[in-house]
């Protein structure tokens, strides 16, 4: 029997920000959003990229001839080309041969089997902790046979398990899936549709629909809600939120809100896979933004805090 793997971009270990405890974080590749201030734009993709840091190369050309598809080569005047037409194959041979470190491929395919092996060696950290492992991306429902079987295999190991998501799945996948998950860590981004398409590419009536169906199923779910200035700050956004919100907030399983604050940690990385960083200006938050919005939804008697990375 063939066991189903995963195609993953990164394993986090010692994480303490993405769900209770220590955690183990399994980054799965693909996302159905293209939000403008994506910290993981590698992940976006199911296919494997090439991470360029052009300031770091010194156009030796030893990646050229390992490479069995052609993504490299060297122009006439001697410069280093990445040909993001041309599809790497994950072989790594550019990588290695790379005397720089200038080249990094990202994506891995990995079975089921080797990710609980991976995770299974700090089972000590979440049990002193109350940790385990979180699932993230990219997307993990992108990939909803995959992150099942991963989250069936950690709870028949006795693992907490987490995910956190955009939440832009059909129904039946986040229905699915429920049933091995601790703590849904639940991506609001904008509470008006429209807008939402703007700055990630969809509409969010699904989004709030499985999230409406995890509440009043009494899943855990604690709302995480990425915060730029001018674009999801205001007092109303934040007031049509809470209005949704209300029904269950005496409810065990709802576990509060995660304000995340914007950083511009995924800036650089756009650059190495040729990507234009989508976000103009600094739509950061300063100390006294993120006060105001924080003591806005105390008012509410909701339980709220901010998560700086």
């Amino acid at each position: 029997m063939i066991e189903r793997k995963a195609q993953i971009f990164n394993i986090q270990k010692y994480n303490m920000y993405d769900g209770p405890g220590v955690r183990t974080l399994v980054f799965f590749q693909g996302c159905p959003l293209r939000c403008e201030w994506c910290s993981n734009p590698e992940g976006q993709l199911k296919q494997f990229q090439v991470l360029f840091k052009k300031d770091a190369c010194i156009n030796c050309g030893a990646c050229v001839p390992v490479c069995p598809t052609g993504v490299h080569s060297i122009s006439a005047d001697g410069i280093h080309i990445v040909d993001r037409d041309v599809e790497c194959v994950g072989c790594r041979r550019c990588e290695e041969a790379c005397f720089q470190t200038a080249l990094a491929i990202v994506g891995e395919s990995k079975t089921i089997s080797e990710l609980v092996e991976i995770i299974e060696e700090d089972r000590a950290f979440y049990q002193t902790s109350g940790g385990g492992v979180t699932l993230g991306g990219g997307e993990v429902l992108a990939q909803p046979q995959a992150a099942t079987s991963l989250l069936q295999a950690c709870k028949q190991c006795g693992i907490d398990t987490a995910i956190e998501t955009c939440g832009y799945a059909r129904p039946e996948v986040i229905q699915k899936v429920a049933p091995f998950v601790d703590t849904f860590l639940y991506d609001v981004k904008h509470m008006d549709s429209e807008r939402h398409r703007e700055i990630t590419g969809v509409h969010n009536e699904m989004i709030l629909g499985n999230l409406i169906w995890l509440l009043e199923n009494r899943h855990n779910v604690k709302i995480r809600m990425p915060l730029l200035k001018g674009i999801n700050d205001g007092e109303a956004e934040i007031l049509q939120l809470i209005e949704l919100l209300k029904p269950y907030q005496d409810h065990k399983n709802f576990k509060g809100v995660d304000l995340l604050p914007y950083h511009k940690m995924g800036v650089n990385k756009y650059k190495q896979l040729g990507w234009k960083y989508p976000v103009e200006g600094d739509p950061k938050l300063s100390d006294a933004d993120l006060e105001r919005i924080e003591n806005f939804i105390k008012k509410y008697d909701f339980p709220v805090s901010v998560v700086r990375h």
